[in-house]
């Protein structure tokens, strides 16, 4: 990561952010009407982005489950976390072992905020505001360092925000992603998906729109072969890297992505 990238300690309520704009999606109230009058231009184009919200979310709710369920992994770095809503990492996580350890990372500080409010009597687990591409200081995070055995599998989650981060060789996803990977022990796993189009022009509107609309905070809207280059080498989970609706629903009447113009896409990989 760039040296020297200040983190905003102050909320504006001017400019719409990733993270307000999902919270409206999910039918939140921690969002503003700059957020709501995006999501209003957003939908005149990709109308299915509410229905995409809504299924990345039971999407991360049943990888969080699986993880703990069936892999046994009772600690989890969630990048890139959002604003607190219902069944988050930490309340799926400790119904299956109250013992789990969540780290929440964010640099919006009104995720830091209500974060905190939120889980201001659990001690196993913590918000901390950071760029999810300073991985140094992620990992070096007093809270991560608290909470998290990295001598122990861990579960990185990156869901639904690597369209957040531009294209760059030291900061861009896939530089990330080995950074990332290289301080994880076998077992671990990292949860990765992002909005992808196989359309340019919905690319390109989605793209120019949000980088705009967020004054720069905005990587892009990138096509399915992208995403699935960031698990080489990795064991990737069953069913595979898909549209996240189709990842091991909880049953065949779970709600589906009905419409097309773009996805969220991506899967689990397990270290070796």
């Amino acid at each position: 990561m760039q040296p020297g990238r200040q983190l905003s300690t102050s909320i504006d309520a001017t400019v719409p952010t990733a993270a307000r704009m999902y919270d409206h999606y999910l039918g939140g109230k921690d969002n503003y009407a700059v957020d709501r009058a995006a999501c209003e231009e957003l939908d005149k184009v990709v109308p299915s982005t509410r229905a995409l919200a809504l299924n990345n979310r039971r999407f991360l709710q049943r990888v969080v489950g699986t993880l703990a369920e069936d892999y046994g992994i009772r600690q989890f770095l969630d990048h890139g976390s959002g604003l607190p809503t219902q069944n988050n990492v930490h309340q799926v996580a400790q119904r299956v072992d109250p013992a789990s350890h969540v780290v929440y990372v964010d640099n919006d500080p009104m995720v830091l905020v209500h974060g905190r409010a939120l889980l201001e009597q659990d001690e196993r687990t913590a918000v901390i505001q950071a760029d999810m591409r300073d991985t140094e200081a992620v990992f070096a995070h007093a809270d991560t360092r608290r909470l998290i055995d990295f001598s122990q599998p861990v579960a990185v989650l990156f869901n639904s925000v690597m369209h957040c981060i531009p294209d760059s060789e030291t900061d861009g996803p896939p530089a990330l992603v080995r950074r990332v990977a290289e301080r994880l022990v076998p077992g671990s796993c990292l949860v990765m998906c992002q909005l992808v189009s196989e359309d340019a022009e919905v690319r390109d509107f989605v793209t120019g729109f949000m980088d705009q609309a967020t004054q720069g905070h905005w990587g892009r809207v990138r096509q399915e072969k992208d995403v699935a280059a960031w698990f080489d080498g990795m064991e990737i989970l069953e069913p595979g890297l898909v549209e996240v609706s189709t990842w091991r629903p909880d049953s065949e009447v779970a709600p589906r992505q009905l419409t097309q113009e773009w996805i969220e896409f991506g899967g689990v990989g397990r270290i070796r």
